[in-house]
C-alpha cells in the first residue's frame, strides 16, 4: 500500500461520499487510488467550484465537505471558497496536491507555499511529509473542520509522499463522538431571571441556530415564553415562520420594521448569533442593550456585544435546560411585536399580483416562494437579489435557504445548487443569481449537465453590478463602473445542453417556473428585473417611523 492508498482509507473511515475537484499531475497518484475506492469523484470545471461545492456539502450536512486540486494555480484557486467556508462556519476539508519534498526549499516550477497562504482562512492546515502521518493528520482536518465553531481546514500532500510505501501496521484511526460539558448552572439561572424580569424580550438566532438540530427545542422554548424571535440571513428557518411573533429576518443596514423591535426590545437573547453575519453595530448603536449569549463558544469581543451572561454549551442542550425551567403558563412577552410582524408581512404580500414588467423583486420572491415545497432548497449568490431574498423569501424549514453572509461570496449559488442536488435528489433546488455572479462560474452548466442534475437557475437579469449601484446611488446619487453587457442566456444555457429559458411577461413567471421543475436537465431561467424598487426601499425605510 501507498501513502496514497492509506490517505483514501483514511477518507472513507472518515465516511466521505464524494470529492469535489480536478486532477492534476502532482495528484494523479491519489486519483489512482481514489479510482477504485468507491468514493465518488465529482470533476468540476474550476476549482473554485469544487471547493464551493464542498462548502455547501458542509453546511447542509453538517459532516465535512472534500476539495481536491492539484498543486500552483489549481490550489490558489480553491481560496475564495475556502475562505467563505471559513467565515460561513460551514466544515470543509481541502486537499491539495504539491511539489515533491527535494524541490519545496528553493525557486521552482508552479511551487507556492499554499500552506503558509491558507494559513489565515483555515481553522488548521499542514503539509504531509511522510506516509505515516496520514491517519492522524487525516483524523485531525476532519474533527477541527467539524468541531464548533466549524470551517475549512487543508493537507497537503507532496507528488513524492504520495507513492512512497507505507509501514506496516499503518492503518485508519476511526471517528469518535464528541460530548460536550452541560451548561454552567450560574449562567442558566442568571438567564432565567434576566427573561423573567423581561417585559419586551426579543431572541436572535444566528448560523449557530440551526447547525445542530437546534429548532426543536428553540420551537419549544417559544411556545413556553411566548417571546418575539428573528433571524439573520444565515438563521433563516431557525423559528417556524408561522410563529405569531416572528419577525423573520434582520440584516439590512438601514432602518426596517424589525430594526424598529430592537430599538424597542429591553433584552436581547442571542441564539448562535456569529458576528460576521450582522454587526452588532447596527441593532446595538447605543451599546445599551441587556444580551444573553448562547452559543457553542464564548462571545467574541465587541463593544456593540458584552453579554450580561453567556451560556456556552451545546445550543439544543442549553435551551432544554432553559425549557426545563419555564414550567406552567408564562406571561405573553411576544405580543408587543405583533405590529412590526403585520408590518413585515404587509411589505412581503405588497406585490403578489403586480404585473408590470420588468419584473419587480417582491413579485419574484414571492413566485419562487409559490413553487418551492418547505423542504426544498433555495441557494441565494450575492448582489442585490440577495437582500431581497433575505428580507422577503419566508424560510419554512432549516437549511431551506442558503445565504453566504459571512465571506458573502459572489459565484456561489450554481456550484451550491448542484451540491445539493447531489445530496437531496428528491427535492426542488434552485440557484438564485444575478447576471453578475452567474457568469463567474457559469462553466458549471457543464457539470450539472453531465451529472444530469435538474437544477433551476433563475437568473435575474439587470446589466449590471446592481447591488453596488444600489449603493453608489445611496451615497452619491449616481453610479460609475457597474454597467455591463450580458451574452443571450437562452442560447448560452442551450449551448451547454441545458433548457434555456426568458421570461417576456410577468404573468408568464409562475407557469415557467412550473415548466422548469418540470423538465429533466438543468434549467436557465432569465428574468429582467426592476431594481428600481432598490432606491424604492431604501426612501421608504428612510422615512420609516418606529410605532414605539
Amino acid at each position: 500500500m501507498n501513502a496514497s492508498e492509506l490517505f483514501v482509507q483514511c477518507l472513507k473511515s472518515e465516511d466521505v461520499e464524494c470529492i469535489f475537484g480536478l486532477p492534476g499531475e502532482e495528484n494523479i497518484t491519489f486519483m489512482e487510488a481514489l479510482r477504485t475506492s468507491g468514493i465518488k469523484f465529482i470533476t468540476t470545471r474550476h476549482e473554485q467550484s469544487a471547493a464551493f461545492m464542498a462548502d455547501v456539502w458542509g453546511r447542509l450536512t453538517g459532516k465535512a465537505g472534500v476539495c481536491l486540486a492539484t498543486l500552483g494555480p489549481g490550489a490558489t484557486n480553491l481560496i475564495t471558497a475556502i475562505g467563505d467556508a471559513y467565515l460561513d462556519r460551514s466544515p470543509l476539508v481541502a486537499i491539495t496536491g504539491q511539489a515533491s519534498m527535494d524541490r519545496m526549499h528553493k525557486e521552482s516550477h508552479q511551487y507556492i507555499d499554499i500552506v503558509s497562504m491558507l494559513q489565515p482562512i483555515t481553522k488548521w492546515n499542514t503539509t504531509i511529509p511522510s506516509p505515516e502521518v496520514i491517519p492522524e493528520s487525516v483524523r485531525k482536518a476532519f474533527k477541527l473542520a467539524e468541531v464548533e465553531k466549524p470551517g475549512a481546514t487543508h493537507l497537503e500532500l507532496p507528488e513524492d509522499v504520495a507513492a512512497e510505501a507505507v509501514n506496516r501496521g499503518c492503518s485508519a484511526m476511526s471517528r469518535r463522538k464528541i460530548r460536550r460539558p452541560a451548561v454552567d448552572h450560574k449562567a442558566v439561572a442568571r438567564a432565567v431571571e434576566l427573561i423573567r424580569a423581561s417585559k419586551k424580550p426579543l431572541i436572535l438566532c444566528g448560523n449557530g441556530a440551526i447547525r445542530k438540530r437546534a429548532s426543536k427545542q428553540l420551537k419549544l422554548f417559544l411556545e413556553k415564553v411566548n417571546m418575539a424571535v428573528t433571524n439573520t440571513f444565515m438563521g433563516k428557518g431557525a423559528a417556524n415562520w408561522d410563529y405569531d411573533y416572528n419577525l423573520l429576518t434582520i440584516g439590512l443596514q438601514s432602518r426596517d420594521h424589525v430594526t424598529c423591535a430592537f430599538e424597542e426590545a429591553d433584552l436581547i437573547i442571542c441564539i448562535g448569533y456569529d458576528l460576521v453575519e450582522y454587526s452588532p453595530s447596527f441593532w446595538n448603536p447605543m451599546r445599551d442593550k441587556i444580551v444573553i449569549h448562547i452559543d457553542f463558544t464564548e462571545a467574541e469581543v465587541d463593544e456593540y456585544y458584552h453579554p450580561e451572561t453567556e451560556l456556552v454549551a451545546d445550543i439544543a442542550g442549553t435551551l432544554w435546560e432553559l425549557n426545563e425551567r419555564f414550567t406552567g403558563v408564562c406571561e405573553n412577552k411576544g405580543a408587543w411585536a405583533a405590529k412590526y410582524r403585520q408590518s413585515i408581512l404587509d411589505d412581503i404580500n405588497e406585490y403578489n399580483d403586480d404585473t408590470a414588467f420588468p419584473v419587480k423583486p417582491q413579485k419574484i420572491v414571492h413566485e419562487i416562494r409559490k413553487i418551492m415545497g418547505d423542504d426544498d432548497i433555495v441557494i441565494s449568490d450575492v448582489g442585490a437579489h440577495k437582500l431581497w431574498i433575505a428580507r422577503m423569501y419566508i424560510a419554512r424549514s432549516p437549511n431551506s435557504c442558503l445565504i453566504s453572509n459571512g465571506l458573502a461570496s459572489m459565484g456561489i449559488a450554481l456550484p451550491g445548487a448542484i451540491a445539493a442536488k447531489i445530496i437531496y435528489p428528491e427535492r426542488k433546488v434552485m440557484a438564485v443569481c444575478g447576471d453578475g455572479g452567474f457568469l463567474m462560474n457559469v462553466q458549471e452548466l457543464e457539470t450539472a449537465v453531465r451529472l444530469n442534475l435538474p437544477i433551476v437557475i433563475l437568473l435575474w437579469n439587470d446589466n449590471g453590478y446592481g447591488l453596488i449601484e444600489w449603493k453608489q446611488k445611496n451615497q452619491f446619487g449616481h453610479a460609475f463602473g457597474t454597467k455591463i453587457t450580458n451574452p443571450d442566456f437562452v442560447k448560452l444555457a442551450e449551448s451547454f445542453g441545458a433548457v434555456g429559458m426568458r421570461v417576456e411577461k410577468t404573468e408568464d413567471l409562475p407557469g415557467m417556473l412550473k415548466e422548469a421543475f418540470a423538465a429533466d436537465k438543468p434549467v436557465v431561467m432569465e428574468v429582467p428585473v426592476d431594481y428600481g424598487e432598490n432606491l424604492k426601499l431604501t426612501e421608504k425605510l428612510g422615512k420609516l417611523v418606529c410605532p414605539i
